[in-house]
């Protein structure tokens, strides 16, 4: 059973702008922390890229501070990675989950993800 949808990914240039979207139907996704994961080329390991509680308080890795933003709109069971100028090394497939803050995933499986690929 799905419960965590990622999408917005795709081909992006150097520099660049993409919005990512994280829909669940879980009935807690409201009251948790939601974070993004990023599994980048030859990585074993999901990498956290940014996390925003509920309500509010938005934290994001040192590595896209300052080009990646995070929000969620609880209304529509969602939360959204906001990337700018974007680099090369922004190039993976990004995930979203349920997470303890800061960083810690817990509960559904990883969804497909949604990959994005940067081109110079």
């Amino acid at each position: 059973q799905v419960q965590l949808v990622e999408s917005g990914g795709g081909l992006v240039q150097v520099g660049g702008s993409l919005t990512l979207s994280c829909l669940s139907t879980i009935r807690s996704f409201k009251g948790n922390a939601v974070g993004w994961f990023r599994r980048t080329p030859g990585a074993n390991k999901r990498e956290w890229v940014a996390t925003i509680r509920s309500p509010g308080s938005p934290e994001v890795a040192r590595s896209v501070s300052g080009r990646f933003t995070i929000s969620r709109d609880n209304a529509k069971n969602a939360a959204y990675l906001h990337m700018n100028n974007i680099q090369p090394e922004d190039a993976g497939v990004y995930y979203c989950a349920q997470v303890i803050p800061p960083n810690t995933p817990f509960g559904a499986s990883w969804g497909q993800g949604t990959q994005v690929t940067v081109s110079s």
